[in-house]
């Protein structure tokens, strides 16, 4: 299965990547790094894979498989595509990457927003796993399922559902995204304040092949080991440059009951304070999202609801369990809501409802792109600690409003994780656009927070890290880049600082999106 975007997204591009196959390079000298000899890797290539669909050079898709769904980043064309079948064909891959010295980029679902997906300035393979789509086994009795790299979770999902499995894997990060990139990435989603990350233990095991052409599985399928190191996690956010992940085994939930209620408050101060104090007493959430007025007004004029929301601060809940806990649940919450200043609340009434409500949640990306026509979006993604959260918010809105950007704000507040789709129509208001995300960022990690809570950071926010992190922790992250890939041919350019880190110009790579995208259910 070839991606849908690598069909007719390159056009634009056709014309320079054309000249860069047919001018494939011999020698091309990265700074200090290694010479890649593409000729003879492509004439390899060839020859272990014969079949003419496997390896492409066509123009469009060297463009389209450097491109994300999500991202207004442009990513530079790769030098060859091979659309691999097995863990045996990245084998077959990496071994003839390793004897040219060719630098490597993984696809699997195109939905990365922090320009994963781009070719170095040398050129690069792009090893296409989306074809690695099998469910390959599902435990029920041990509430787990084996599968390929290329599975999306929602197919995942509706494949249990449809089977009558009543389990499902709750990481839902937007629709499309695939396991392999989950994991690469550290994804999360709306139910991360109930289920936690992609790094909790939802990913039991993982087949990687290594920078040497060698494959490993990181422990056996048992619930719980302490057998040595967690290789898992290692690779767990590495964003493809210590590994490439083939085969995932991952940890499965029952499904339960649930419904939605929504309720609507003064300001962001005032509703995150009512979510810390019913997550502080173990009410049953599993999801609590927020969303702001001019997200509601979005999404008012968006008219794909049955109805008008007050444009107001507003909380989105999801309750789970028996109808006895969800009643008393819905009781308690809304009592400690009001302390805090609430209004409207209302829990749905039956589940046709529930649904509804809850695609309002899910079309809030779709509706603030529409908000203003022809406009593209930049999308961010900082997270602290959830008390902080109104803080970050509030400085941000207040850097908006400095530079005259318009920005609706939807987030996971549960996690202290926002999102804000900063808008802009041309290349003035995109520098102001740069600027504020800088600061968003900077003031996140000022406040004991992350640039990035769930989308990765690929090119985009590579040079955050010393900040965040410090010096000691990104060392020691080259120290195990440069064990494992000695030559830097693994994803380069992404996730590791430039040792001599730039200014926050480099934020220009942050992840985009634009107003021609159509709603498919994904999470803002």
């Amino acid at each position: 299965m070839v991606a849908w975007m690598a069909r007719g997204i390159a056009t634009k591009c056709v014309k320079k990547t054309k000249a860069i196959v047919e001018a494939v390079p011999t020698a091309l000298q990265t700074g200090s790094g290694p010479i890649p000899n593409f000729v003879k890797a492509l004439e390899d290539l060839q020859a272990e894979f014969p079949e003419s669909s496997i390896v492409s050079t066509d123009p469009s898709e060297l463009y389209a498989y450097a491109q994300s769904a999500y991202s207004q980043f442009v990513g530079s064309p790769h030098t060859i595509v091979v659309h691999i079948r097995s863990t045996e064909d990245v084998v077959k891959v990496v071994k003839i990457s390793n004897k040219y010295l060719v630098p490597i980029v993984p696809y699997s679902g195109g939905t990365s927003l922090e320009g994963n997906l781009s070719a170095p300035s040398a050129g690069s393979i792009c090893v296409d796993l989306s074809a690695l789509d099998k469910i390959i086994a599902i435990n029920e009795s041990d509430a787990d399922v084996v599968c390929q790299a290329g599975v999306t979770w929602n197919d995942l999902n509706e494949t249990l559902k449809e089977k009558g499995i009543p389990l499902f894997f709750p990481l839902d990060p937007g629709r499309g995204a695939t396991i392999g990139g989950m994991i690469s990435t550290g994804c999360s989603g709306t139910n991360a304040v109930r289920y936690g990350t992609a790094r909790g233990e939802w990913i039991l095991n993982i087949t990687v092949v290594l920078p040497s052409g060698e494959v490993i599985k990181t422990r056996q399928r048992a619930r719980k080991s302490s057998a040595g190191f967690d290789l898992t996690k290692l690779f767990i956010g590495a964003e493809g440059t210590l590994g490439i992940i083939t085969e995932a085994t991952l940890r499965l939930a029952p499904v339960l009951p649930s419904t939605v209620a929504i309720a609507q408050f003064s300001d962001i101060r005032h509703a995150t304070n009512a979510v810390c104090d019913i997550l502080n007493h173990g009410a049953a959430l599993q999801c609590v999202e927020i969303i702001d007025e001019l997200t509601i007004k979005a999404l008012n004029r968006y008219g794909t609801s049955a109805r008008k929301w007050p444009e107001k601060v507003t909380l989105f809940f999801k309750f789970q369990g028996s109808d006895n806990v969800i009643q008393e649940t819905s009781r308690y919450v809304e009592s400690v809501i009001t302390k805090h200043g609430a209004t409207d609340y209302q829990l749905a009434s039956n589940e046709q409802e529930s649904e509804d409500i809850w695609q309002d949640r899910r079309n809030a990306l779709f509706a603030c792109l529409a908000y203003r026509p022809g406009c593209q979006g930049w999308m961010t993604d900082v997270c602290v600690p959830v008390s902080r959260l109104p803080d970050l918010i509030s400085a941000a809105k207040q850097d908006f409003e400095e530079l005259g950007l318009v920005a609706p704000i939807a987030g996971h507040v549960g996690d202290g994780n926002f999102h804000a789709l900063v808008l802009y129509a041309d290349d003035a208001e995109l520098a102001l656009v740069r600027e504020a995300v800088g600061r968003i960022n900077r003031k996140a990690i000022e406040l004991e927070g992350t640039c990035t809570g769930e989308h990765g950071v690929g090119a985009g926010k590579r040079n955050y890290l010393l900040t965040e992190l410090g010096e000691g922790t990104v060392a020691l992250m080259r120290t195990i880049k440069q064990t494992l890939d000695p030559h830097n041919l693994f994803n380069p350019g992404k996730l590791y600082p430039d040792v001599s880190p730039p200014s926050d110009t480099n934020a220009s790579t942050e992840g985009h999106a634009n107003s021609n995208s159509k709603p498919a259910g994904s999470k803002s």
